[in-house]
């Protein structure tokens, strides 16, 4: 049993905890400890909080009556803190003894500031810091590569087109292109500058260019970083199109956006979940036992039991407590359904009568809009009014308010009578009244559990809350007393600025613009400081604090281990429930009459094997007698007398040697017998044949009595589990050759068996299946058409056979040997199991279909299917071979009413749509195409044939059919998102609607004064460039319009809530609050706030948790215990881990074993390490040849390279170049070592751009081994990586969706008009640009722009008669396109990523602690396998293992003396399963695993009782072998030493007993054993 490693660190104790046990040293001092002091001094301390916040110049000069108060609170403050510390100090003394002053933490942390008293106490009690280093450094690493790269790759990207007519020296926004575009000075890539311009580049500060950019590596880290948090990162591309060639740009960028931001970003989400889950099993013992106090507290309104003669039920005990008749009559109406539905009715009317709210802008005063539903929400008041009296008067009052959901509806009660008064209407009062919604969670026990059990224990998720408000406050202060002096700056001038600042970044959007406005108006030495503050919050707060929210959503989700424990039998107890009944449309044929086909016997049945006689023949046969009740024959599809585990239960095997019955009478009892003996004799043969078909026990009698004995046997045994299955080969392997009857006792029957039979649930689940085989064999042979493709192809036909021939042919990459079992070594293992996953015709299919795919790739609105024959040839391709397809699998397995018909599930409905859209496309090829006609909806569906591959691919297929098994709960997270939109949507319509439309010129406040033209400055560039002397900005006269904003109002709850789903994403809600505050004012900014927080922050995380949950609960580890699911861990962990290829140390050879010791010493891997950052550090800077410094760099990358083929050539030497060969790593090193001398070669030779580049990419090759040479930096690599090799079906399927709605964006906008965000660069032109396109939506690149600009309409565009002549967009399209879009891939698709990379990393990431086996322990292994195995071959003879037994240290250290039996049990164990012969690394190391964990706790009940039973059979044999051993010996001492005495007795003795028990007890037997060993040894 594995050693458990104790931490040394003690308990970490509450901060009030700590504090009590203080003041109680100092009871000196009675005042100190003193309850009212403590609240004094928490009191002083938020006061001190707050005038922190209001102590700023701009406060000060609104409201000049601050400043004497916050210098009286810092004064008190200040004065109750230093009178605490004084006294403290008086007491323990300052430095001298234990509990000195300047010794004790909490003292420290006292006189420390709370910020960073917050951040350790955190830090502390979750224990992150050692792991987020290790993550950070992990994260650094891939900044620092990409940082790299983009040097590189771009450099200064400062090129701009400048018109001809521009002073060079001067350049001012006047001098540039509207709009400001970037260019490519070299003509055969990038942008090229209009007429009229040219190409230079811009030389003024960072403080005009701006500060991100590829310059430098500082440069370049801090533009990745910006890039990474998916703000911003697409004009950064864009601007790399723009100047250099487009495919580096789109190769560096989108592996950026994958690597950083969906993988390693995730990463941080897999470490603080998994480092709460283990914060949460520390503190489930504590947290246990307060729940016990409470639960020992007993509710006085909890039911009682109550009984009477008619039986017994739950009464509340609040309905014992009335003694007026009245009320008593009254409460059936209070507790009846019909009154439920009628307040859920009363609740949904006012809800969708609020919702029918809507405003207009036509002049008319906001009054007449809403006056009517002024009256109807009177009466609806009143309703509620009365609901919550006529409670009160049937409860009484105490009862009433005792009830939580009571007192929220009394509040709501209460709120919304307010709200009616005139002054008080339409006010913020109305949160009551559409409050009202929530009560329809109620009216859903499924939607009302899962509520419960996310926000049910709010200990967690509003102890988060609380922290995630008291972390804005402070670094909202602290930034605030850091920015506030900076001039013309209003972010951080007062503390509801700075704390919506603080709060934008928070939510990451636009939080590039806060940090580069604040970096602006600051000086250039600060800039750097100013950077770093802000990106380590943005990094605290959305890597981390954001991270909790899953973490906690996650832990809300996870089931107590007990439960886990019951779901897991439940759950095995319905997988052995199998569908017993034929689909519909195979039981159509049960309807018909049975025509079987017969035949005729012409020899006695022991003439021949005779085959399984049908129990429909046999039925039938009998029942034509009339005398069926006397024969007791079990229809197999009746249950109802629960004998469906004996009705297919085998005989016992001394019945199958019974003589078939050969009786001869006439009548009916000459039929019975004779029926009989037939299906004795072919139950007999079938057994010895191995069959495993149903075996109906037919009999009377003694036979029926014997049959109902043998169930009360098995009910009584059903604990007793037996190895194998059901079937007769393995049931009945008990019939030995020596006739030894009596083996099937010697199980495990003295271990303790669980309380599901495993045995009994896999028997019932197989006789359930033979149950649903038989009936279609039933009907195969009573209906000739059964299973007979389209009722024409005969069923045995040669014709079909082929076709099923044809359609079934797949490559076998036979992994095992036929004869032997044992697997075959083959090369590349992976690309044979790819080439045989599917058929070769669904192989065909998926070249044809990715064929077609391409070319529908090539057409555009202005390069169409109609008008080239190309594309209509490789139309009428796909169509034609998926007609041979069809055709094909219809012919083999039949359309509809086959067994494996094609129509038989969904898969077989799409391929027949995807065929019929097909041809009718191909026989209509409609040329003219109207928007919105029916010709263009068919060219819709046609886009959606790649999702044909998802049927074709099998593991695509499987991630679909996750994705659907989960849609419960994801629907519950959508519904409870939808009703906090519907409740805000329906507050801000009520308060905001008709409201926010305002003039477009700022200077007019008027409707009516909102007429003529006025000049408005035009947008040129995101420089900071002035006009020049005697210059004005760019501007245009616009008319002036009075309208709502453009891409948001809140008139209706169609618009209010479309508004509120986009600020759901974390986008758009910025133009929301900065309308709401220059319209309405400040206040109004708390309501788009409020929600940002509860619907971003938490339910968003929602969808993450749940979609993390349902990856789980498929994949089978949802309910799993913590020791199963390290179990499962580290399994796979043990497969993943392969010996070393490292050769021991040549103790032969002196020179070699001296290069040896050096290559592996501590100080040469660092020296190693050292000079491969060193060689990295010099692509600090881009490499142009123009450059000066490009020499010198490439000089001393050079001459490091010859320090790598150093490092190769002491490795080969010390291990041999065969040795060295062997390990992958040792290549890879070849691989980079031989390009790196090849580029010193050419450095020297040509030392152009080309061998530059060259060199740089060997250089960023060898960055990548910096990753193997440091353990943790490995372990989340290994992470990442086979994340996106378990990830790549989904990525697949994410692909294939975004290439649907690319091709489907080009058919609907592919021609809209330019605007906000649809440019130049950004269209839906071509199915390629609308892939990039939609690879920015993903990222939430201002998708919601992109989507409005789609929903353009006349006037504002032009139409035309097709849908390629118009720049119009559509409305509702866009708004379905772009939603749909948005939600399956960013809510839904990229959360699998963060589930697979959570599974991944409990996988990779053991703690010392808590692992079953650490990463030290199979290193261990490892080191002594290398030993024994000298060869390298990763194969040992079986005697061997007794050696690496004893070499072992650690956990896995086993004595052989003092374990001398489990040392025997250890090696008998290999020998059984292996024969005797060669064992792998695998094989030992699994063994070792089982032996080093406690198997009752960490393997499921299956893998538990088949270890056990092997366990037993070792013991039993080893006991057996000891014994043998042991007689041996005596017996040849007898013979030598010829003494009768005392050592003669045992020998006689154990043959007595071996003799006597031919077939002992297995608990005797097993205990004799032991014991009998024991004295052997």
């Amino acid at each position: 049993m594995l050693g458990r490693k104790q931490s040394l660190r003690g308990e970490l104790l509450p901060y009030e905890v700590a504090q009590e046990e203080t003041n109680n040293e100092s009871v000196g001092v009675d005042w100190m400890n003193k309850l009212w002091m403590k609240r004094l001094l928490r009191m002083s301390a938020l006061l001190c909080l707050c005038s922190v916040s209001l102590n700023t110049p701009k406060t000060f000069e609104l409201y000049p009556f601050l400043r004497p108060i916050t210098f009286a609170c810092d004064l008190v403050t200040g004065l109750l803190f230093t009178a605490e510390m004084v006294v403290k100090i008086n007491t323990r003394t300052l430095l001298k003894g234990e509990d000195s002053y300047l010794r004790d933490r909490w003292c420290l942390f006292d006189t420390s500031m709370l910020f960073f008293l917050w951040i350790s106490v955190i830090l502390q009690a979750l224990e992150l810091s050692a792991l987020i280093y290790n993550v950070t450094l992990f994260f650094l690493f891939f900044m620092s590569l990409y940082g790299l790269l983009g040097v590189q790759f771009f450099g200064e990207l400062r090129n701009h087109c400048i018109l001809n007519d521009t002073d060079f020296e001067h350049i001012t926004v006047n001098s540039l292109t509207i709009p400001d575009t970037y260019c490519s000075m070299d003509s055969s890539s990038g942008y090229q500058c209009p007429e009229g311009t040219v190409c230079i580049k811009l030389k003024d500060s960072r403080y005009k260019l701006g500060f991100n950019g590829f310059d430098e590596i500082a440069t370049s880290i801090f533009t990745v970083y910006q890039a990474f948090s998916q703000e911003g990162w697409v004009f950064i591309m864009y601007r790399a199109v723009d100047t250099l060639p487009a495919w580096r740009a789109f190769m560096y960028f989108t592996t950026m956006i994958f690597f950083l931001s969906w993988l390693v970003k995730n990463v941080f989400i897999a470490v603080i979940t998994e480092t709460f889950n283990e914060i949460r099993v520390q503190f489930q013992q504590m947290w246990g036992q307060r729940g016990s106090q409470l639960a020992d507290i007993v509710d006085a309104r909890a039911p009682i039991i109550s009984g009477d003669d008619r039986g017994w039920k739950l009464v509340p005990t609040d309905a014992t407590r009335h003694q007026y008749r009245t009320v008593l009559l009254f409460l059936p109406v209070l507790n009846s359904a019909a009154f439920h539905l009628l307040l859920m009715a009363a609740i949904l009317a006012n809800g969708l009568f609020t919702a029918s709210m809507s405003f207009k802008h036509d002049g008319r005063p906001r009054s007449d809009f809403y006056q009517q539903h002024y009256y109807i929400e009177v009466g609806f008041t009143v309703f509620f009014n009365l609901e919550a009296l006529f409670k009160m008067w049937c409860l009484g009052f105490r009862d009433y308010y005792g009830r939580t959901i009571y007192k929220f509806e009394l509040l709501l009660v209460i709120g919304t009578t307010l709200h009616l008064l005139p002054q008080f209407y339409l006010s913020v009062l109305t949160y009551f009244q559409v409050l009202r919604v929530v009560r329809l969670i109620k009216a859903s026990p499924l939607l009302e559990d899962f509520v419960y059990k996310i926000f049910g224990p709010g200990k967690k998720l509003g102890s988060l809350i609380i922290f995630t408000m008291c972390l804005l406050i402070i670094t909202s202060s602290i930034s605030m007393q850091l920015f506030c002096f900076l001039a013309d700056f209003t972010k951080f001038e007062t503390f509801p600025e700075a704390f919506m600042s603080m709060f934008q970044i928070l939510t990451q959007e636009a939080w590039v613009e806060v940090m580069d406005e604040t970096m602006l108006r600051t000086s250039e030495t600060i800039v750097p400081i100013v950077a770093v503050y802000f990106i380590l919050y943005h990094l605290f707060v959305t890597l981390i604090v954001l991270s909790l929210f899953v973490a906690v959503i996650l832990d809300n989700l996870e089931l107590d281990e007990d439960i886990k424990k019951l779901k897991q039998m439940k759950a095995r107890e319905q997988s052995a429930e199998i569908k017993k009944t034929l689909p519909r449309r195979l039981r159509l044929f049960e309807k018909f009459p049975d025509r079987p086909q017969m035949t005729r016997l012409h020899k006695v049945p022991s003439d021949f094997n005779l085959p399984k006689v049908r129990d429909s023949f046999v039925r039938q046969f009998m029942l034509e007698t009339g005398d069926d009740e006397d024969l007791p024959i079990d229809k197999s599809g009746d249950d109802s007398k629960g004998n469906s585990k004996v009705l297919y239960r085998k005989k016992q095997p001394l019945r199958l040697l019974n003589s078939v019955i050969s009786t001869y009478v006439t009548g009916t009892n000459q039929k019975q017998n004779a029926i009989t003996g037939i299906i004795n004799e072919s139950n007999n043969q079938r057994l010895l044949l191995g069959d495993s078909g149903p075996i109906p026990i037919i009999g009377t009698g003694k036979q029926g009595a014997a049959g109902q004995k043998n169930r009360q046997d098995l009910k009584k045994g059903g604990h007793r589990s037996f190895r194998g299955s059901v079937k007769i080969k393995q049931t009945y392997e008990h019939l030995k050759e020596n006739g030894d009857l009596g083996a099937m006792n010697r199980t495990s029957t003295s271990r303790r068996t669980p309380d599901i039979d495993i045995k009994l649930l896999q028997a019932k689940r197989q006789q359930a299946e033979m149950r649903r085989n038989q009936r279609e064999e039933d009907l195969r042979e009573n209906h000739p058409y059964f299973d007979t493709p389209l009722f024409l192809v005969p069923r045995e036909s040669g014709f079909r056979r082929l076709c099923q021939r044809m359609v079934y042919a797949r490559y076998c990459p036979r992994l095992k040997d036929p004869i032997t079992g044992k697997e075959r070594k083959l090369h590349y293992k992976r690309l044979h199991n790819l080439v045989g996953l599917v058929t070769y015709l669904d192989w065909v299919m998926i070249f044809v279909t990715t064929l077609s795919c391409l070319s529908m790739m090539f057409e555009t609105p202005r390069y169409r299917l109609c008008d080239h024959r190309e594309l209509q040839i490789a139309e009428f391709g796909f169509v034609v071979f998926m007609s041979l397809e069809l055709g094909l699998k219809i012919l083999a397995d039949g359309l509809f009413f086959t067994p494996k018909a094609l129509f038989k599930d969904a898969a077989g409905i799409l391929d027949l749509f995807t065929f019929a859209v097909g041809l009718a496309m191909l026989c209509w090829m409609p040329k003219v195409v109207p928007q919105n006609s029916s010709a263009q909806l068919l060219l819709l569906l046609r886009c959606l044939r790649p999702l044909r591959i998802f049927i074709l691919v099998p593991h695509m297929r499987k991630v679909v059919c996750e994705l659907c098994r989960g849609f419960k709960e994801i629907l519950l997270v959508s519904i409870l998102l939808i009703v906090l939109m519907f409740v805000f949507a329906s507050y801000g319509v009520q308060l905001y609607g008709g409201r926010l439309a305002r003039c477009n010129d700022s200077e007019i406040k008027n409707r009516d004064q909102c007429v003529g033209v006025f000049l408005r400055k035009v947008f040129v560039t995101k420089m900071k460039l002035a006009p020049g002397e005697n210059e004005t900005h760019p501007a245009i006269l616009v008319p002036r319009v009075w309208a709502n904003p453009r891409r948001f109002n809140f008139d209706s709850i169609g618009n209010a809530m479309l508004a509120l789903f986009e600020v759901l994403s974390f986008k758009g809600w910025l133009d929301i609050r900065d309308v709401l505050i220059k319209t309405l004012g400040p206040v109004h900014a708390i309501y788009i706030h409020i929600f940002v927080f509860l619907g971003c922050m938490i339910g968003l995380t929602l969808f993450v948790g749940v979609v993390i949950a349902n990856y789980s609960e498929n994949k089978g580890t949802a309910l799993l215990t913590v020791d199963q699911r390290r179990w499962c861990d580290l399994k796979k962990r043990l497969k993943i881990a392969q010996p070393l290829h490292l050769p021991p140390r040549p103790e032969g050879h002196r020179f070699r074993a001296f290069i040896y010791d050096i290559t592996q010493h501590i100080y040469f891997k660092r020296f190693i390490a050292l000079m491969v950052i060193l060689n990295s550090s010099l692509l600090c800077v881009s490499w142009r040849e123009d450059q000066a410094h490009t020499s010198l760099l490439a000089t001393i990358s050079s001459c490091l390279s010859f320090v790598f083929v150093a490092e190769v050539s002491m490795k080969m030497i010390a291990f041999t170049p065969h040795g060295y060969w062997q390990s992958r790593r040792n290549r890879y090193d070849t691989l980079v070592t031989v390009m790196g001398l090849v580029w010193a070669i050419t450095n020297y030779t040509m030392g152009n751009d080309l061998s530059h580049s060259f060199g740089f990419v060997a250089i960023i090759l060898r960055f990548f081994t910096i990753t193997g040479k440091h353990a943790t930096l490995k372990m989340l690599m290994l992470t990442v990586v086979v994340s996106v090799y378990k990830s790549f079906f989904i990525i697949m399927g994410m692909f294939l969706l975004i290439f649907v709605y690319a091709l489907t964006g080009c058919l609907l906008f592919g021609t809209v008009k330019y605007g906000e965000s649809v440019g130049r660069q950004a269209n839906f032109g071509s199915t390629p640009r609308g892939i990039i396109m939609l690879f920015r939506i993903v990222t939430g690149e201002d998708w919601y722009k992109i989507m409005h600009d789609c929903m353009v309409l006349p006037p504002f565009c032009t139409p035309g008669a097709n849908y390629w002549e118009t720049d119009c967009g559509n409305f509702t399209a866009a708004m379905i396109f772009f939603c749909s879009f948005y939600v399956i891939i960013t809510y839904i698709v990229l959360n699998l990523l963060v589930a697979i990379i959570m599974e991944n990393f409990s996988l990779f990431y053991s703690n010392e602690e808590d692992a079953l086996l650490s990463y030290a322990d199979i290193r261990n292994f490892q080191n002594t396998w290398n030993i024994v195995d000298v060869n390298q071959r990763g194969v040992i003879p079986v005697r061997k293992v007794k050696f690496v037994l004893r070499l072992l240290k650690g956990r896995l250290e086993v004595d052989p003396q003092k374990d001398r039996l489990l040392f025997k049990h250890m090696c008998f164990e290999l020998e059984r399963l292996h024969n005797g012969e060669d064992v792998t690394f695998h094989d030992v190391l699994n063994m070792l695993s089982y032996r080093s964990v406690d198997i009752r706790k960490s393997l499921q009940l299956e893998e538990l009782l088949a270890r056990e039973e092997l366990e037993y059979i070792i013991e039993e044999e080893v006991a057996k072998q000891t014994i043998r051993q042991w007689l041996d010996s005596c017996l040849k001492r007898m013979k030598t030493v010829n003494i009768h005495d005392t050592v003669c007795s045992p020998p006689n003795f154990f043959v007595v007993f071996l003799v006597s028990f031919p077939s002992p007890d297995v608990t005797q037997f097993s205990d004799s054993f032991l014991l009998l060993t024991e004295g052997a040894q």
